[in-house]
């Protein structure tokens, strides 16, 4: 069911697809793409997101850790790649000399489905900020941390396993415990106990964002994750308002949310 993960071509245009119906739509009536801007994406990825914003002209940067999906990225985005419309950066964020390392700064940073694999997420937006030109926007798309497979047990090799929704709410010792009772790997175990430990719901988000000198200007929750259309045929659906309007429980039936902010 998720052999997607593992075509890099077809997960590539997913993400680009999803980037140019509904990333830009979103973000366009608060920023003005009609200009050059420029653009940065943290966790990239293979830059499928950014390849939506090429096509419209603009100059952007990837940083992504794993560099064997740069040289991905790269492949996938060569002809962008060696006429300078986009760069890629294998680096730690927190490592990086804005001056020396980029050189300028950004009209739009995108964090697409990349805040709730972050430790420490206080730091980490207090550092991000200093990476945005006055009046910049900065985008965020996660998965509350208690819907239905926010644990991220979709990468599981166990099929069982990847399907079965919302164990990743159960107490460490015994959500590990069921992991190795269905027979995932070491590597894969660690990884889900490390989303379990720092995945995000709809509350902390916002409390954090307010927290570290930032507002929200716009906020959309969906019932089904606009991707979803592209993963599993399903039809994009706005999360119900009176559900939208429920701290906490909101989370449980809410598979993403879409933010964008600036600093106050």
């Amino acid at each position: 069911m998720f052999d997607f993960h593992k075509d890099l071509q077809q997960y590539f245009n997913y993400q680009y697809r999803t980037s140019a119906e509904y990333l830009i739509p979103f973000v366009e009536p608060y920023i003005n793409l009609n200009s050059q801007l420029h653009v940065l994406e943290i966790g990239c990825a293979e830059a499928g997101v950014l390849k939506a914003f090429t096509e419209r002209n603009h100059l952007c940067m990837g940083i992504e850790l794993d560099e064997n999906r740069t040289t991905n990225a790269i492949q996938l985005m060569k002809h962008e790649y060696e006429s300078g419309q986009i760069k890629f950066l294998s680096k730690n964020i927190y490592d990086i000399d804005l001056e020396k390392d980029i050189g300028h700064k950004f009209d739009l940073i995108i964090l697409k489905d990349v805040i709730e694999h972050i430790h420490d997420q206080d730091r980490f937006m207090s550092i991000i900020g200093n990476f945005l030109k006055p009046g910049g926007k900065i985008f965020y798309s996660f998965p509350p941390w208690q819907m239905p497979f926010g644990g991220h047990q979709q990468i599981c090799s166990n099929k069982f396993a990847s399907l079965l929704p919302y164990y990743h709410l159960l107490p460490v010792w015994l959500y590990k415990l069921m992991l190795k009772a269905f027979g995932e790997r070491k590597g894969i175990i660690d990884a889900l106990v490390e989303i379990k430990e720092t995945g995000i719901s709809i509350e902390r988000f916002q409390k954090v964002v307010d927290k570290q000198g930032f507002k929200v200007v716009k906020r959309e929750l969906f019932l089904f994750n606009p991707i979803y259309k592209y993963k599993f045929n399903l039809k994009v659906r706005t999360q119900f308002s009176f559900i939208a309007a429920i701290p906490f429980f909101r989370n449980f039936l809410t598979t993403c949310a879409y933010y964008l902010v600036e600093k106050k």
